[in-house]
C-alpha cells in the first residue's frame, strides 16, 4: 500500500493594506507600474526627529474596516491585520458561514516586529499627564506581538491553530512556513502574515537606535539599495495577511491555487553581523531549495532583502550567487519595497504578495529610485520586465540576526500578461 501523497499548502487568497494600496488591486497596480510614495513622515510629534522620510498607509480608515469594540481594544498595526484579514479571506471565497462550520479546521498566525507602539505612547501619555484611573484596561494587551493572531482569531471565530512569531523581519517568512506546516499536518486553512505601524513618535525613537536606519531627507534619496548611494532603509507601516490551505482542500472548494509554498528554511547570524549573513542567508537559500525540491537554475525571480547597508547588500548578493551558483549573476533580482519602505516584519509578506501577482501576470515589478546597481545581479530597474515567472525565492533578513527564504510555485492558471508600458515615477500628492 502506498504512502499517502503529502498535502501541498496553498495560497489562495491575498489581503494588502500598504502604503501604495489598501488592496490587492491597487498594490499590484502601483508596484508594477514602479509608483514610489515615499514621502516625508507627517505624524504628530514627529517634526522635531531625525528620521525624516517612511511609507505612511494614509488611505485607511480604521472605523470603516473595524468594528468600534474592537477599535478600543487595538493598534493600528491589529487593525492593519484585521483589514487585511478580511480581504484575504474574502480573496479565497471563505465568507464568514463557511469558518463558522468549521471553526477548529482554521488557523492563524502572525509575525510582528516591535508590537503596537501607538496605543502604548497614548496610554503613558494619559498615565503621566492625568493619572493612573485614567490608562485603559487594554494597555496590557494591545501593544503585545500576539494581539493580531488573537484578535483575529476572536473576531472570526477561528479556533484551529494559533501563533506568533518574533524573529525579527524575517519573521514575515516564518509565520508563512508555520502556516505552511500546519496545513502539512492536517489544518484545513491559516491565515497568515504580518503587519506593522511603526511610526508613532514613541515607535520611531525606539528605532533611532538602528544604525541601519536612514535620516536621509529626500524621499528619493533615502532608500537605495545595491548602489553606491545607499544610505540604509527607510521604515513603512501596514503589511499583508494570505490564505493558506491545503491544495486539494481549495480545488475541492472550486478556488484557484494561486501559489504553493513550496520550501522554507531560516538561519541565525547575530545582530548587524552583515557580512556574517552572507554565509547564513546562503544557508537559508540552500535549505529552501532542498525543501521545495528545486534546482537553482528553476529560480526566475528573486526577491531580495534590500537593506540598504552597503556591507548588508554584498553579502546578500554574494550569498544569491554562493546558493544559485552560476545562475546567480542571470537570475533577475527585483526589491519593490523601494517604493514604500521596508515594514519590518511585514516587509518580506508584501514581497509575497508581490511574487504571486507576478507570476499570475507573468511581469517582475521594478525596483524605484534604484539605477546605478554596483553589484553583479541583473535588477530590474527603470521598467517592469515581462517574462514568464514559474518559481519565485523571496529572503529576508532581520537587524537581530535573523535569515529566512521561501520558495514559491505558480499556482495552475497560466500568467496573464497585461498589455501595459510600466514606468517609474513619483506618486501625486
Amino acid at each position: 500500500m502506498s504512502a499517502p501523497r503529502p498535502r501541498r499548502a496553498a495560497v489562495t487568497g491575498i489581503g494588502v493594506v500598504a502604503p501604495n494600496g489598501t488592496s490587492t488591486e491597487a498594490f499590484w497596480k502601483a508596484t508594477r507600474e514602479g509608483v514610489t510614495v515615499l514621502d516625508r513622515i507627517t505624524r504628530e510629534g514627529c517634526e522635531h526627529l531625525p528620521l525624516r522620510v517612511a511609507g505612511q498607509v494614509r488611505d485607511f480608515d480604521p472605523p470603516s474596516a473595524v468594528e468600534e469594540r474592537y477599535l478600543v481594544q487595538t493598534d493600528r498595526f491589529t487593525h492593519f491585520a484585521m483589514a487585511a484579514a478580511d480581504l484575504a479571506l474574502e480573496d479565497a471565497g471563505l465568507s464568514r458561514s463557511d469558518t463558522d462550520t468549521a471553526p477548529f479546521s482554521v488557523g492563524v498566525v502572525t509575525a510582528a516586529g516591535s508590537g503596537g507602539g501607538e496605543f502604548g505612547q497614548r496610554e503613558l501619555q494619559q498615565l503621566w499627564g492625568k493619572g493612573s484611573r485614567f490608562v485603559g484596561p487594554y494597555q496590557s494587551i494591545a501593544w503585545f506581538y500576539a494581539a493580531s493572531t488573537g484578535q483575529i482569531s476572536i473576531r472570526r471565530g477561528l479556533k484551529g491553530p494559533c501563533g506568533v512569531v518574533a524573529s525579527d523581519e524575517a519573521g514575515g517568512l516564518d509565520a508563512l512556513a508555520h502556516a505552511a506546516r500546519a496545513v502539512r499536518r492536517g489544518t484545513d486553512v491559516m491565515v497568515a502574515g504580518a503587519t506593522e505601524a511603526p511610526l508613532a513618535p514613541y515607535s520611531m525613537v525606539c528605532q533611532l537606535g538602528y544604525q541601519e536606519l536612514s535620516t536621509v531627507a529626500e524621499p528619493d534619496r533615502a532608500y537605495r539599495p545595491f548602489t553606491t548611494a545607499a544610505c540604509g532603509f527607510v521604515p513603512a507601516e501596514g503589511g499583508a495577511m494570505v490564505v493558506v490551505e491545503a491544495e486539494e482542500s481549495a480545488r475541492e472548494r472550486g478556488v484557484p491555487v494561486r501559489a504553493t509554498l513550496a520550501g522554507h528554511a531560516a538561519t541565525f547570524t547575530g545582530a548587524s553581523r552583515w557580512e556574517e549573513s552572507r554565509e547564513g542567508l546562503a544557508q537559508a537559500i540552500r535549505g529552501a531549495l532542498d525543501e521545495a525540491g528545486c534546482a537553482p537554475e528553476e529560480i526566475d525571480v528573486v526577491f531580495a532583502d534590500a537593506l540598504g547597508v552597503p556591507a548588508a547588500d554584498r553579502a546578500e548578493a554574494l550569498a544569491i550567487a554562493d546558493a544559485l551558483g552560476p545562475h546567480g549573476t542571470k537570475v533577475p533580482v527585483t526589491a519593490p519595497k523601494t517604493a514604500v519602505g521596508r515594514a519590518y516584519g511585514a516587509a518580506p509578506v508584501l514581497d509575497v504578495a508581490a511574487a504571486v501577482l507576478a507570476m499570475e501576470h507573468g511581469l517582475i515589478p521594478p525596483t524605484p529610485n534604484v539605477f546605478d546597481v554596483c553589484h553583479d545581479l541583473d535588477f530590474v530597474t527603470a521598467r517592469a520586465r515581462v517574462t514568464e515567472v514559474r518559481t519565485a525565492l523571496v529572503l529576508s533578513r532581520g537587524l537581530m540576526g535573523s535569515n529566512a527564504a521561501l520558495v514559491l510555485r505558480r499556482g495552475a492558471h497560466p500568467p496573464t500578461h497585461p498589455d501595459t508600458r510600466p514606468d517609474t515615477r513619483r506618486a501625486s500628492a
